[in-house]
């Protein structure tokens, strides 16, 4: 078994590293947030379709490394569709790669990821990234995100970060705010991007230009 990754936005992290989403789901089921790499994967009956036909998963026993946000229970196995045609999302199982995954949870140590949740590889994060999981992106949990889809654009409340990449880069999900900022909230409730691993200076959070 074995597919590709998907880049990692702010948004993504943002989102997923919240409480209750904002958006684009609010009220969305608890997203787990871990480090693993998977150790073996079989196929598994789910169940039965409407029709009685019996509905097929991929079963991943993963190897846990750390969980970012989730159940006081680690993740043991992962579920997915048999295939990428039915949006299933497939994981190396060589138990040397490490991914980044963003899923939803089915409780008692058991997840479930599509085509549509968050699955990269470890290396593909930049620094900050990986820094930015263990602290950052919490610091940014009260703030928005949008997409800035073509130039100019304006944030329409100080709690807004506007994503640029959108407009500036081609390959705007893995592009420069993406790999190297965070959004983050400072003392006066407005959020702005900051850049870097080590934590961000007071003077910024009292409102210094990022």
């Amino acid at each position: 078994f074995g597919g590709g990754t998907q880049a990692v936005s702010p948004a993504w992290l943002a989102l997923t590293l919240l409480p209750p989403w904002d958006h684009p789901a609010q009220a969305a089921p608890p997203v787990p947030v871990i480090r693993a790499k998977a150790v073996s994967a079989k196929e598994v009956d789910s169940g039965n379709d409407i029709y009685g036909n019996p509905i097929k998963r991929i079963q991943y026993e993963i190897k846990q490394i750390k969980m970012f946000k989730g159940p006081d229970k680690d993740i043991e196995f992962i579920y997915t569709a048999p295939s990428t045609a039915v949006c299933g999302r497939l994981l190396d199982t060589g138990g040397k790669k490490e991914y980044l995954i963003a899923g939803k949870s089915e409780g008692n140590g058991k997840m479930h990821i599509t085509l549509c949740d968050l699955v990269s590889t470890w290396d593909s994060l930049s620094p900050t990234q990986k820094k930015s999981l263990n602290q950052r992106y919490q610091m940014g949990c009260e703030c928005k995100i949008s997409r800035c889809l073509s130039i100019p654009c304006f944030v329409s409340s100080s709690d807004e970060c506007l994503w640029t990449d959108w407009a500036m880069e081609k390959n705007n999900v893995d592009g420069r705010q993406a790999k190297h900022y965070a959004c983050i909230k400072r003392s006066d409730g407005s959020c702005a991007w900051y850049r870097g691993m080590a934590p961000p200076k007071q003077e910024f959070l009292d409102i210094e230009d990022p």
